[in-house]
């Protein structure tokens, strides 16, 4: 007798909040900002804000689904965020109408977001992957004991590798291209505050993963895992 599929009740909720976490924040990050802290003066994408919660729903995603569910989570966001950056794009190169009240705002606030698109996808691709990787192989390692040292280890790679690709790629080439120094100092500042969330979030990760360990029915360990980014098909449950 072939057994009923595994019905799960939160994984479609966190699939689609991942996804819209992901396209705000591209759109987000084509505004840069700056802050003055003491002799301090931080300069940060828009994006900064909200992004770090798609890391955060990747070590909830992985931990209690599998590498295999969070890989497919990881490919619809993207996909998602090149529609966004097509439809943005498509727009864009219309012809804007005499009597539009937003007359060249579009391009000039939107006109920068498929370069934004295109550094967010190579570096979440990098990113992301390399955070359920690491998490995956801790959590069987660690025989599912100590979860901090999987969300925050796994961050420490994952948020650095994916905040050097993103901000070279959106803010490093181009006709909108940064200073040197103005650059570092974004790659410095979103770094420290996407591993500084992820500390503060620990007990809130803790508490929405027993919860949703419990809700599902499921704890998985990635034994035996072909943790090959590109395939999309998945032998659970």
């Amino acid at each position: 007798m072939q057994s009923s599929p595994l019905r799960l009740k939160y994984y479609d909720l966190i699939l689609g909040s991942f996804a819209v976490v992901l396209v705000v924040s591209n759109i987000a990050s084509t505004k840069l900002a700056t802050v003055t802290l003491g002799s301090w003066k931080p300069v940060f994408d828009g994006g900064t804000f909200l992004f770090p919660l798609t890391y955060i729903f990747g070590d909830i995603l992985t931990e209690v689904y599998g590498y295999q569910r969070s890989r497919r989570v990881i490919w619809f966001a993207l996909l998602m965020n090149l529609l966004t950056s097509l439809v943005f794009a498509l727009v864009g190169i219309l012809p804007t109408d005499a009597s539009s009240p937003t007359k060249g705002a579009f391009e000039t606030v939107l006109g920068f977001v498929p370069q934004i698109v295109a550094a967010s996808m190579v570096a979440f691709f990098i990113g992301e992957f390399l955070n359920a990787y690491v998490l995956a192989k801790m959590k069987v390692m660690t025989k599912g004991r100590w979860l901090w040292t999987r969300t925050i280890g796994s961050t420490l790679l994952g948020q650095g590798a994916d905040t050097l690709a993103f901000s070279f790629i959106a803010f490093g080439i181009g006709p909108n291209a940064l200073p040197g120094d103005v650059l570092w100092n974004i790659i410095q500042t979103n770094y420290l505050y996407k591993v500084a969330l992820e500390v503060i979030l620990t007990p809130v990760t803790y508490a929405v993963v027993r919860g949703l360990k419990r809700a599902e029915g499921m704890d998985h360990y990635d034994v035996g895992t072909d943790f090959n980014p590109f395939k999309l098909t998945t032998n659970a449950g």
